[in-house]
């Protein structure tokens, strides 16, 4: 991924937030000679720099049949929203872009096929995405549970190469931030103020050094 200066994030808390914010990721392999992606859901955990993911796919899906073995790409998708030269201090020396914030995440893929330890992932991922729920959908409600399972195949995914882009203006004075973040609040909407929020950060921050 190309990431200057300016945008590079090394602080893994970084990455961590992103997992959190949305766990629904891309996974891209080679097919065939071709790349293949997958979007799904993962669970993440990383001790110190050690990041691990773990997921499945539905059986039919070709991308499991050839992974083991090579060094693949999952990418975390963050907030995201365009900037407009409008909210500038000095809107005609400047263009319009696009801010954001990713992850992409390389490594190596073992899949999971044991029955028992399938249904650790699944439970694992309902337990996750159901938090909250006034009666949460638990593993222990499928049936029949073996024949649901043998249509899954799961993957861990050791990570061996982070790289972390968090594009948020940082390149820019603070008064230029600073009006972002207020369009950004005034135009509403979970990416728009989840991108501000993160630009606060940033810009704070710049202020303490």
């Amino acid at each position: 991924m190309y990431i200057p200066a300016y945008f590079h994030e090394t602080d893994l808390k970084q990455l961590d937030w992103l997992a959190a914010h949305d766990a629904f990721g891309t996974l891209i392999s080679l097919h065939e000679g071709a790349p293949l992606a997958t979007h799904l859901p993962v669970l993440y955990r990383r001790e110190d720099s050690q990041v691990t993911l773990t997921g499945h796919w539905a059986r039919p899906n070709p991308q499991w049949s050839a992974i083991e073995g090579q060094r693949v790409l999952f990418i975390f998708h963050g907030p995201h929203a365009y900037i407009s030269p409008r909210w500038y201090t000095d809107p005609p020396g400047s263009v319009p872009t696009w801010d954001y914030a990713t992850a992409h995440l390389y490594g190596q893929v073992r899949l999971i096929q044991d029955p028992e330890r399938l249904e650790q992932v699944v439970a694992a991922l309902a337990a996750r995405f159901e938090a909250g729920a006034a009666t949460p959908w638990r593993m222990s409600e499928a049936l029949p549970r073996e024949k649901l399972l043998r249509g899954i195949v799961g993957f861990e995914l050791a990570v061996d190469d982070i790289q972390v882009k968090f594009k948020l203006n940082q390149n820019h004075p603070p008064a230029n931030l600073a009006g972002v973040i207020a369009a950004l609040r005034a135009q509403g909407g979970d990416d728009a103020t989840a991108l501000a929020a993160l630009m606060q950060q940033a810009l704070d921050k710049r202020a303490e050094s």
